[in-house]
Parts: C-alpha cells; sequence; structure tokens
C-alpha cells in the first residue's frame, strides 16, 4: 500500500467535496428562516422511524426491503472503509479490535460478506426495475444506472480484494522463497516478496497458511477458490486493484451524490430531523389578522424593499427547509403514482414539482447566492426609497410551474404519506397559489362565484343566512344564543346547513345525539363557513375574515361558560377549528363526529341492536384519515352495527385511500380532464361487491353519489354517512321513543 497515494485520495477528494457542501450549504440559506429546534426528542424519534428503520418504503415491500439492503449495507460497510483507509498508511490496520483472527474481527467479517451480497442483491433488484421493467413511477435516467453501478463496483471490488487476500496467503512462501521451477518462472525479488507480505499482513497470524474456507468470510473464499491457481504477482494485483477501487470509489461517489437525486443519502437524515411536526392540517399563516394583511399585500404589490412576501413568488419565498426538501428529492416517484390527479391525468406530478425547482433552483445557485451576500440598504428616512430588485427573468409561476399543475391539486396529501424522506407538497403548492390570488387575482374563473358568496352570505354557494338553520326543523335543537351554557356545539357546516343531501347527515347527527343524552346547541345564522375553501385556493384574505367572525362567537360563547367541545361531520370544518383556529385565538376539543358517536356507543349511551344486513364499503376522507390520523373511530361505528359487514378496498384503504376529488376548492371547480377522481374511486369502492358505500364527510358523499350516477349505480348502490347507517341500527330515537328499523331508514332518508 502506498501511503502517499491515500493521503492524495483522502485529502483531493474530501476537499473537492467540502467546497461543494459549502455551495450547497449557501443555496440553503437563501430561503427564509424558520425555526426547527423544538421538541428535539421527537425529533430524533422521527429520525429513527423514518430515516433509519425506513417505515415508509414498506408500503412498496419489494422496493423497500432492495432499498432497506443497501441502506444497511452502507452502514455496516463504512467501518470496512475506515478500516481499508487505514491499510493505506499501516497494511495491518484493523482498528485494534477487528483482526481477521480476532473475534469482533470474525463476526465483523461474516456481517460485512452478508450484507456486501445483500446490496450487491438489492442494486440488481433496481437495475431490474429500471433497465428491465421500466417502472413508470421513476425517473428512468441514465444517472441512476450509474450510481448502481459504483454501487455494485464498489462491492465486488471488495470482494475480489478479500478474495485475492486468501487466495495469496498460501503464496507467501512461493513468492518469497522459491526457485527457479516456481510459478513465477524465475527467483523472485525481494520487491515481490515484500509486496506480497504486505497485502496479506491483515490476516495476522495466518499469513502464509493455506485458509481453505473460511467461516466468517464465506463469500470471499468463493472467490479465493476460484483463483487459487492464480499466480502471486496477479493475485497482488487483482488485490490491489480492489483495495483502490473501493478506497477511492467511495469519496468518487460522495463527490456525485450532492449533483445527483442520491443526495438524499447525506440530507435524508437532516430533513426528516427537521420536518414540520406540526398536525399536517395546519397552514402556516400568513398574517395574524386581516387587519395587519392588507398592509402586507399593498407592500408586496409594490414591491417595496423589505416587503414581506405573500405566498411564494420567487425561490426565496420558500423556507430554507422548503429548499431541503428539493436537495432530497429520491426521484422514486412514490408521490405521485398515489397521486389522484396524475393518477387520472392531469398536468400535476408531485415529483416533477419538486424536480422542476430543483433544477430551477440549480440553474440559477449563483446568482441567489451572490444576491443573499449583497448587503441589504434600508432607505433613508425623507428620501426615496431605492429601486427593487429587478425581477428574476423566468415567473416561478408560469415559466416553471404551469399553473394548472397547481390547480389540480386535491390537497389530499397523499404524496406526502407516500414520501419516504418526508418531503411537503400542499405547502408549497398553497404558498404559490396564495402569491396568484393576493397579489396577480389570478385563479380559475370557477372560484368567482364562492369567493364572492363567502364573503357576502358565509357559504360557497351564496345562500341566505337566515335558512343555515331550516334542516333542523322539527328536531328541536336548541340555538346557541337561546342556551348559552351548552357545553357541546355541534357544527354543522356549510354541506350540512344548505345541500339537501348533507341535511339528511345532519338531521341523522342530532337525533344519535339527542337519544344519548347530549346537552347540545347549534349555533344557527350565527356560524359561518370555516374558510377551508378559500384558504386552500390560496384566498388567505377571505379565509382571515371568516375565521376572525367565527372565533369571535365561540370564543364569546366560550365566555358565558359554553362551548367547550365541537363536534361536527365535516372533516374540513374538523381540520380547520382543531388544527388552524388555535392560531387566531380559539382553542377548544374538537371531535368529528365519528369519534363522537363511537365514543357514545362505547359507553353505551347508543346502543345499535336492529340488524342491518349491508355489505358496505368505506371511504376515508382526506381530511379526516391523512390530516388527522382518524381511520378506526368510522369503522368502529359500522362494526358496532349487528349483521353489517365491512369490506375494504383491496390496497387503496386507510393511508393510501384514493381522495374523493373535492378537496383543496375542487368541490367548486371543473377537472382538467374527462378522467374525474371521484369516478376512479367510486369504481375502486364498486369493486369490493359492497351494495352500500358509507362516507363521513359531505364532501365525499356528493362526490361518491356523482361517481354512482357516472357509473349507472345510483338506483342500485346507496351511498349513506355512517350516522345514517346506526341510526338504522339504534332502536332509541328523538326523546326514548322506539322505532322499527324500518321507521328508522324511513327517518335518515326524510
Amino acid at each position: 500500500m502506498n501511503p502517499y497515494a491515500m493521503a492524495f485520495v483522502l485529502v483531493t477528494l474530501n476537499a473537492a467535496f467540502g467546497l461543494t457542501a459549502k455551495q450547497r450549504f449557501e443555496l440553503l440559506m437563501v430561503g427564509r428562516p424558520t425555526l426547527r429546534w423544538d421538541r428535539v426528542p421527537e425529533r430524533v424519534r422521527g429520525v429513527v422511524e423514518y430515516a433509519l428503520a425506513q417505515r415508509k418504503m414498506r408500503y412498496y415491500p419489494a422496493a423497500g426491503l432492495a432499498h432497506m439492503a443497501i441502506f444497511v449495507g452502507f452502514g455496516v460497510l463504512l467501518l470496512n472503509t475506515i478500516i481499508l483507509w487505514g491499510r493505506g498508511f499501516f497494511p495491518g490496520f484493523n482498528l485494534f479490535l477487528f483482526g481477521h483472527d480476532q473475534p469482533l474481527g470474525m463476526v465483523y467479517d461474516l456481517l460485512k460478506e452478508i450484507v456486501l451480497v445483500a446490496v450487491i442483491g438489492g442494486a440488481s433488484f433496481f437495475v431490474y426495475l429500471r433497465a428491465v421493467k421500466r417502472e413508470g413511477r421513476m425517473t428512468l435516467s441514465g444517472e441512476g444506472l450509474v450510481i448502481l453501478g459504483i454501487i455494485v463496483t464498489m462491492m465486488v471490488a471488495d470482494l475480489l480484494y478479500n478474495g485475492s487476500l486468501l487466495a495469496l496467503s498460501p503464496k507467501v512462501g512461493e513468492a518469497c522463497v522459491g526457485s527457479a521451477k516456481s510459478a513465477l518462472g524465475a527467483r523472485p525479488s525481494d520487491g515481490l516478496c515484500e509486496g506480497v507480505r504486505t497485502v496479506v499482513a491483515p490476516l495476522g497470524a495466518d499469513a502464509g497458511k493455506s485458509m481453505g474456507f473460511v467461516w466468517h468470510a464465506p463469500a470471499s473464499s468463493v472467490i479465493a477458490a476460484a483463483l487459487a491457481s492464480a499466480a502471486p504477482k496477479t493475485l497482488q494485483l487483482l488485490a490491489h486493484l480492489g483495495f483502490w477501487t473501493h478506497s477511492a470509489l467511495v469519496l468518487i461517489f460522495l463527490n456525485i451524490l450532492p449533483f445527483s437525486k442520491h443526495f438524499h443519502i447525506i440530507t435524508a437524515i437532516f430533513n426528516v430531523f427537521f420536518r414540520n411536526l406540526d398536525k399536517p392540517g395546519r397552514l402556516l399563516p400568513v398574517a395574524a389578522s386581516s387587519e395587519a394583511m392588507m398592509p402586507m399585500v399593498e407592500a408586496a404589490m409594490e414591491a417595496r424593499p423589505g416587503a414581506e412576501p405573500v405566498g411564494a413568488a420567487k425561490l426565496q419565498d420558500f423556507s430554507w427547509k422548503a429548499i431541503l426538501d428539493f436537495y432530497t428529492c429520491t426521484e422514486c416517484g412514490r408521490c405521485s403514482d398515489n397521486c389522484p390527479a396524475h393518477k387520472t391525468g392531469k398536468i400535476l406530478s408531485p415529483k416533477m414539482l419538486t424536480l422542476d425547482l430543483r433544477d430551477h433552483l440549480y440553474g440559477r445557485a449563483e446568482e441567489l447566492i451572490d444576491e443573499s451576500k449583497a448587503p441589504k440598504v434600508a432607505p433613508v428616512e425623507g428620501e426615496e426609497a431605492p429601486a427593487a430588485d429587478a425581477a428574476p427573468t423566468a415567473e416561478l409561476v408560469g415559466d416553471i410551474i404551469h399553473p394548472d399543475v397547481l390547480w389540480a391539486c386535491t390537497t389530499c396529501r397523499a404524496c406526502e404519506e407516500q414520501c419516504p424522506v418526508m418531503i411537503s407538497y400542499v405547502d408549497k403548492i398553497v404558498d404559490m397559489r396564495r402569491n396568484l390570488v393576493m397579489l396577480k387575482g389570478e385563479f380559475p374563473a370557477q372560484l368567482n362565484g364562492p369567493f364572492s358568496a363567502l364573503e357576502v352570505n358565509g357559504n360557497p354557494w351564496n345562500l341566505a343566512r337566515v335558512d343555515r338553520a331550516g334542516w333542523a326543523e322539527g328536531l328541536d335543537v336548541p340555538l346557541m344564543s337561546d342556551k348559552p351554557d351548552a357545553k357541546v356545539l355541534y357544527w354543522v357546516g356549510c354541506a350540512g346547513s344548505y345541500d339537501d343531501r348533507a341535511k339528511k347527515v345532519a338531521r341523522a347527527t342530532a337525533q344519535l345525539m339527542k337519544s344519548a343524552g347530549v346537552d347540545f346547541a347549534i349555533l344557527g345564522q350565527e356560524e359561518t363557513c370555516t374558510g377551508d375553501p378559500a384558504r386552500r385556493a390560496g384566498n388567505e384574505y377571505l379565509f382571515l375574515m371568516l375565521a376572525e367572525q367565527n372565533v369571535a362567537t365561540l370564543n364569546g360563547y366560550k365566555e358565558q361558560g359554553g362551548i367547550r367541545t365541537i363536534v361536527t361531520a365535516c372533516p374540513h370544518c374538523f381540520n380547520t377549528l382543531a388544527n388552524e383556529y388555535p392560531d387566531f385565538g380559539a382553542k377548544f376539543e374538537v371531535v368529528h363526529h365519528a369519534e363522537f358517536l363511537a365514543r357514545l356507543v362505547a359507553e353505551r349511551k347508543l346502543s345499535p341492536k336492529a340488524p342491518v344486513k349491508r355489505r358496505v364499503a368505506y371511504h376515508d376522507s382526506c381530511y379526516l384519515g391523512r390530516y388527522n390520523d382518524v381511520y378506526d373511530a368510522p369503522r368502529e361505528v359500522l362494526g358496532s352495527i349487528p349483521q353489517l359487514e365491512l369490506v375494504e378496498v383491496q390496497g387503496w384503504n386507510k393511508n393510501k385511500g384514493l381522495c374523493c376529488g373535492a378537496g383543496g376548492a375542487q368541490m367548486f371547480m371543473e377537472e382538467q380532464n374527462k378522467d374525474r377522481v371521484n369516478v376512479k374511486r367510486t369504481k375502486q369502492l364498486l369493486d369490493t361487491g359492497a351494495a352500500t358505500i358509507a362516507s363521513a364527510c359531505p364532501f365525499c358523499q356528493t362526490m361518491l353519489t356523482d361517481g354512482l350516477k357516472a357509473e349507472s349505480k345510483e338506483e342500485s348502490i346507496q351511498q349513506l354517512d355512517i350516522a345514517e347507517l346506526l341510526l338504522e341500527s339504534c332502536s332509541e330515537v328523538e326523546g326514548g321513543k322506539s322505532r322499527s328499523k324500518k321507521k328508522s331508514a324511513e327517518a335518515s332518508a326524510e
């Protein structure tokens, strides 16, 4: 081995990586600051769960196993690489404890041999996916095959080094005391003798002995057997080839990483550690209030120096964590493979959204870094403010990202649920929507009506406020204004208040709550839309107006001793009330009606006794499931009903359930092509053979009902809320009056 050559390799390649890493860090820092040092124990647990144990990789079992083999292999072989680097200076180097003839060294040798083979197997599987199967979700570039080739070469080089070393061991005597008739053809030189002894130095006391099959080096023993007839000089060359190939290729690979998708090998642990620990349903506020937001919008529109961004118009408007997301994308395509918009032929691909932003970032790297280092000159009082920096030559939305990409998103979070390295997408899309809506006034024409209706009448259908409590006629449901100390508020929502189909769900929920003896009330005309559609569509100012009105109402009753718990049947209202309204001063226990009804059944305040002989497929709402992890409660409600058979969509249920297509204000927009998300989801549910489709969201109910109509199944397949099914089974409703199963069913459909 040559210490000068090893020193050159280590210093040169590490220095080269250091320069690249410095540039990547400076580029990272062009993003807006965000504090991510809170809840450190939880962050560390996340690193163990997602980055080290790779929990999400298992969503695709075969690829997950192959990736785990490579990941574990690199972790185990890191020690081996350090040992090899040490041998470049000291031929017998073994970190004192890992010698070939030492107990710990033998155990490590065996583990190393196993993972070497496992890594080759895992890499070969990915070569198959890319070159043979050509997996559509993956980026099938030559770069991926080159990286896999490097990985396999490193493993083979290590086996070649170890195998040559074992094969050379019994030839030490032949090389050093051989005769003219030796395999060398002449008496060997002292140089060759010394070279051979140097190569086999790691074998320690076993050097010079015939090794045969070594139990703790099985793969290398096979290589050694294949090379047994080779001359010492040939084996010496092969050992050097394997040694230097592995030792140098590791650092060459390290230098390639920042320029490839495999940068995630370095950044993934950091990306998981610094992930957002808030509830997924919470979007960060742009401003503390609608009053505070207007000056922000004006300053941003006028491009005043130091103006706070409203949404994201340029790369610098994203946080540094968002840029770290761009670095960390593995290009595996799991996000797009599960995106309902992408699966139905829309222009949106979460993977390509990230890659387009990343490539734009890399293309402007030097310019962005220079801008970030330029001194910020504040205007002098009494003097005209300096002109704002020239706008970037490329518009983020328009030149880099097509607007239809943003408006195709249902904000369902399927992409984020599937991403193995915890990249977020919805926040970036909403931020770009915010900029379009608030500063440029650009949004789909179909949203004009809902925006105006929300502002005027507090509901997206522009129906009269005075009709908001009309759904409860005949149920004797009290208003909070008449009962200000009611501890439970039933938040009906716009759909339950105005949509004819959703009204039946509201009635069923209220009937069940009354039957269970729940002391509750409703707001009636005092309730207005939570603002979810406006916020997800980017109209943050309209959201703030609606939120402030609702927060004032809720806190007003709280001050009077009422409203400790809010129950709602709408997952969108649930998410906004529970996760976003606390930012504006409304902190309550918020419970979805699925959880509330499951609790009432568990406490035996509701007793589903009448058999409901139905085969039911349950559809998970994205805002209930992926946003708030409520999967079991709806199924518990259905499971409590006698003779009801619950079936699941094969492969596409719970956290992988396909979106209904209504989220992100899509409820009020037309889809971009004829392949509709709700129809695709309806077909999945119909494939179960169920005669009833159950849901727990008024938006989902509308979309699935439309899907049944599209499939001409509206007469043969029922679409019911879990509250309606539970009401059908409960023998006592509305003040304790006994009802038959038939009458109960009639009540749910009146």
